[in-house]
């Protein structure tokens, strides 16, 4: 694992899109790395708004829309496009959701920490709210401040290295089609073949749980609709 592919796939939430780009290239990175936005069928304004964005900051901008007609999220399509540039680049693979800001410093140990582990299959870092206390999807982290352990759980990708070792013994076309997210499949399918996922407790970053997929929000605010949506629409399948 020589480099770094990082991706960070967006469907609208515009505002909290470009606070994580701004994050990640502001980073402290002495590996050599790219950077991709994958825009999942934003709206057209929004679209604009990345557009302008990427050549005025200087990230690669993938519009799914070029690509495919199939409706968002194209998750499944992001991540076997990145698998096999990550591979071609002899890289590993950092997934970081447009609802999280990464600190100067967490990319770059997150490669460090998972080059130290011969059998890491994915590193990731625990999430935290603006006052820094592990908040979802890592709640169950709580009383493990400051430690870097083997996680049993999943590990989502909000922030995550998937080690390029790995990337190379799971192809990304034997996941089910018919699924939206899979961090879960993921993270099971590193253990089954040998591998450790560990949780970066030392490595906090700032997520605001759904921000990415604002409809999710619902699950807090009228769970009866969102699960409505969930079973009647087919969304968020893991």
């Amino acid at each position: 694992m020589k480099s770094l592919h990082i991706i960070t796939p967006v469907k609208d939430s515009i505002e909290f899109t470009l606070e994580t780009v701004k994050a990640i290239l502001d980073s402290e990175i002495k590996v050599p790395y790219t950077y991709t936005v994958y825009n999942d069928f934003s709206t057209e304004e929004n679209t604009k708004i990345l557009e302008e964005s990427s050549k005025q900051l200087g990230f690669r901008l993938v519009n799914l829309s070029d690509l495919t007609d199939h409706p968002s999220p194209n998750y499944l399509l992001v991540l076997q496009m990145a698998q096999k540039e990550a591979i071609g680049a002899e890289a590993g693979l950092l997934i970081v959701e447009s609802d999280v800001v990464v600190k100067k410093n967490t990319l770059q140990d997150l490669f460090d920490g998972a080059l130290a582990r011969p059998d890491c299959a994915i590193a990731a870092a625990v999430t935290t709210d603006e006052s820094g206390e592990i908040n979802y999807p890592y709640l169950h982290a709580k009383g493990n401040e400051n430690k870097i352990y083997a996680e049993k759980k999943h590990c989502s990708f909000c922030c995550s290295l998937l080690t390029l070792r790995f990337l190379k013994e799971f192809d990304f076309h034997q996941l089910d089609a018919t699924k939206n997210w899979y961090d879960v499949t993921i993270s099971h399918e590193a253990l089954k073949k040998g591998f450790q996922n560990y949780l970066f407790t030392v490595l906090p970053v700032w997520h605001r749980p759904h921000g990415s997929r604002p409809w999710k929000q619902l699950k807090y605010k009228n769970p009866l609709k969102y699960y409505w949506l969930k079973f009647t629409k087919g969304l968020d399948k893991i």
